[in-house]
């Protein structure tokens, strides 16, 4: 999928701040706004203005970058942004993988070089992302598991990531070959990331979908149209447990119980190597209100409490792969994921 200008989900405007395209308000309305302060940008990650894990990873360096301007480049005032930035979205590995990387390697320079750096480590990373999502759409569209009718959950395409997506890359590149017929994407409650961007983004591409509300899921499955399942990751453990967008573990169940394939595509920059299991990964839980509601409209009363984590964990023996730009990987995923994890992340030099 090329992305319209119009429609990019992020540009870099160094040392001035970054554009987006407000994922809040798709399809209805596309509206850009330019972030000039790291206010902004956390707030635009953490109303999920911007979102997407690998996206936000790339934000957050751009968010250290503009805090290095209107707080200074000394080590304390970076340190200090960089910690708020990576506490406004706590699951997805990539806004601290990234904040972290960007922090430690601009801290080596002298402080007069560091703003420059953090501006121009953000456009690389950039760069390296869409090329890493070609090599998960390549690798992915190899499995002969993927064909027919499949069944994806939230959003993966290029509003995710900033290039052509990651297991909606990899769905566009079976379409191109001829080898699908179909994709259904669920709703993805509360906030409809399925109904509202994934259906767009599939729009776009030109491939047949269907929408379902994400409980009509186990029926959907269970009368034989799907081949296979496949989402995206927020954070991934050593054990092959996988973080994603809550209602994931769901279907991987389900998926497992009519004997249909589940995979996972994501970069290796989602592997979080200091996490051992998914009893480790750090869960983001989100205000009620979302679940009461949508936007300006409500359907309960305002005093209601509700259980509204925005992910849960998928047991890596529920995965049938993991596709990653390097390989995919296969279970027993502990030594597999150490031997990727073992490779430069972004296949790059340290200097920018």
């Amino acid at each position: 999928m090329t992305i319209k200008k119009k429609f990019l989900p992020i540009e870099i405007f160094k040392g001035e701040g970054i554009k987006i395209l407000d994922q809040s308000l798709l399809p209805e309305k596309k509206t850009r706004v330019f972030l000039k302060d790291t206010q902004s940008v956390i707030q635009a990650i953490q109303s999920l203005q911007l979102r997407g894990a690998p996206l936000i990873g790339i934000a957050g360096i751009c968010g250290l970058a503009i805090g290095s301007s209107e707080y200074g480049t000394g080590k304390q005032a970076l340190e200090k942004v960089a910690k708020q930035i990576m506490g406004s979205r706590p699951t997805a590995n990539e806004l601290g993988l990234l904040v972290t990387e960007a922090l430690q390697k601009c801290l080596e320079l002298v402080p007069r070089k560091r703003k420059q750096f953090l501006w121009n480590f953000a456009e690389k990373k950039l760069g390296l992302q869409k090329q890493n999502d070609q090599k998960i759409a390549e690798l992915g569209a190899t499995l002969s598991g993927i064909n027919g009718n499949v069944l994806t959950h939230c959003n993966t395409g290029p509003l995710a990531t900033g290039g052509n997506g990651t297991a909606l890359a990899i769905i566009q590149k079976c379409w191109q070959q001829g080898n699908l017929d179909r994709c259904y994407a669920t709703e993805t409650r509360p906030l409809l990331q399925g109904a509202r961007l994934t259906m767009w983004e599939l729009e776009q591409m030109g491939i047949p979908a269907t929408l379902l509300p994400d409980t009509a899921a186990a029926s959907l499955i269970s009368s034989g149209v799907i081949s296979a399942v496949i989402t995206g990751a927020d954070r991934i453990a050593i054990n092959g447990d996988t973080a994603n967008k809550i209602g994931t573990y769901g279907l991987a169940v389900l998926a497992n119980r009519h004997n249909i394939p589940f995979y996972i595509a994501a970069p290796t920059t989602t592997i979080d190597k200091f996490c051992a299991t998914g009893k480790d990964i750090p869960i983001e839980h989100r205000d009620s209100s979302e679940v009461g509601g949508f936007r300006k409209e409500r359907w309960t009363t305002k005093k209601i409490e509700a259980y509204n984590p925005a992910f849960d964990v998928t047991p890596g023996d529920l995965i049938t792969a993991i596709i990653t730009e390097y390989e995919i990987l296969n279970p027993p995923y502990q030594q597999p994921i150490k031997k990727v994890t073992e490779h430069n992340l972004y296949g790059e030099k340290d200097d920018v």
